[in-house]
């Protein structure tokens, strides 16, 4: 009630609750960030959506933790990754009970279903006059900057390949608001949490568990559920994004697709090396060791199974390109080259 500038981080937990969730941070007009794994649970484009918070995040999300009076904290783990801060007063609302200050203590731990404690609490908030103020034209001003940071990035060029804001951006005017977006691990991962914008979209990964290569099989597996008649996923398009070495791991897939006819668009950005590891290895001041890849042109090899393939080398052609992949009937990949330093 006294909290002048109360922020939601909302975590994967609390994926069946948002309608809750989003009406009483509504109630408030606070500001409602997500981790990674929950990205996309409340739209970038709603006036209190501020995306992902994080290594993988906005610097809108990191501003309003870090401007924050008191953190509400739902269904998330507070993994390393997300990067909750153990310094602001925090509220914690988890239906597991053995995710309740696991990795530090909270002030208020809450063992309850969140969607049902969002309401006792908008209703008890109701009673009085919460001290919060109306985040939106803040949050409106933070996007703005951040949007004119993107647009910078954007024109970032070392002349060996094209840059992840662009390809996002690109990706983000190109794919439907109803997409199911599969994401994989890497580099490429980290610029698709940062950039990408999400509206309808929804997202499958694998978390925290660095399994490398997950995007495309998963995409398999969700175009299938879109076959389900009568089910809010039919007919929605399912597209997948990865980097070159968790492509290549599981590259003879896209052969399943062609068998079946999957009606799925594949995003490689293909940058030659393992880069997240080769930032690790830099940032410890070790050399870059074994992590170049040779492969071949993954665009030819879409071809050679039965799909549509589109090697990308030039950022004025990536809008057509991708348009003629999600408008092509059966499985269709793009080839992006990128820049491995320009994440």
């Amino acid at each position: 009630m006294a909290a002048e500038r109360p922020v939601i981080i909302v975590g994967h937990g609390a994926r069946f609750d948002m309608d809750a969730i989003v009406a009483f941070a509504e109630s408030l007009g606070c500001p409602v960030l997500t981790t990674f794994k929950a990205k996309g649970l409340i739209a970038d484009d709603h006036p209190l959506g501020c995306g992902v918070l994080g290594r993988s995040g906005t610097p809108i999300a990191s501003h309003f933790m870090n401007e924050s009076d008191v953190l509400l904290v739902l269904g998330a783990s507070f993994s390393n990754h997300t990067g909750i801060t153990p310094k602001k007063p925090t509220i914690q609302v988890d239906y597991d009970r053995m995710a309740l200050g696991k990795f530090h203590p909270v002030d208020v731990p809450i063992w309850g279903e969140i969607g049902r404690t969002m309401d006792i609490l908008r209703e008890a908030l109701a009673d009085g006059k919460p001290a919060s103020k109306d985040h939106r034209d803040e949050i409106a001003e933070r996007w703005d900057i951040w949007r004119t940071e993107k647009a910078r990035r954007r024109d970032d060029d070392r002349g060996k390949g094209l840059n992840s804001a662009t390809v996002f951006e690109a990706l983000g005017d190109a794919a439907p608001t109803d997409a199911i977006m599969c994401v994989d691990v890497g580099n490429n991962a980290y610029s698709f949490g940062r950039y990408f914008e999400s509206r309808g979209h929804a997202f499958l990964m694998s978390g925290y568990l660095g399994s490398i290569g997950f995007a495309l099989p998963a995409a398999l597996g969700a175009w299938v559920a879109t076959q389900e008649k009568g089910t809010r996923w039919q007919g929605r398009k399912v597209i997948s994004v990865s980097g070159d070495g968790g492509f290549a791991q599981y590259m003879g897939e896209f052969n399943t697709a062609v068998l079946h006819g999957m009606n799925v668009t594949h995003v490689v950005l293909a940058d030659g090396e393992l880069g997240k590891i080769s930032k690790e290895q830099r940032s410890g001041n070790w050399d870059v060791w074994k992590t170049t890849l040779t492969n071949p042109s993954f665009a030819a090899y879409a071809e050679n199974c039965g799909g549509l393939g589109i090697r990308v080398t030039d950022p004025a052609a990536l809008r057509d390109a991708l348009t003629r992949a999600l408008a092509h009937e059966g499985p269709s990949l793009v080839e992006v080259m990128t820049d491995p330093r320009l994440i």
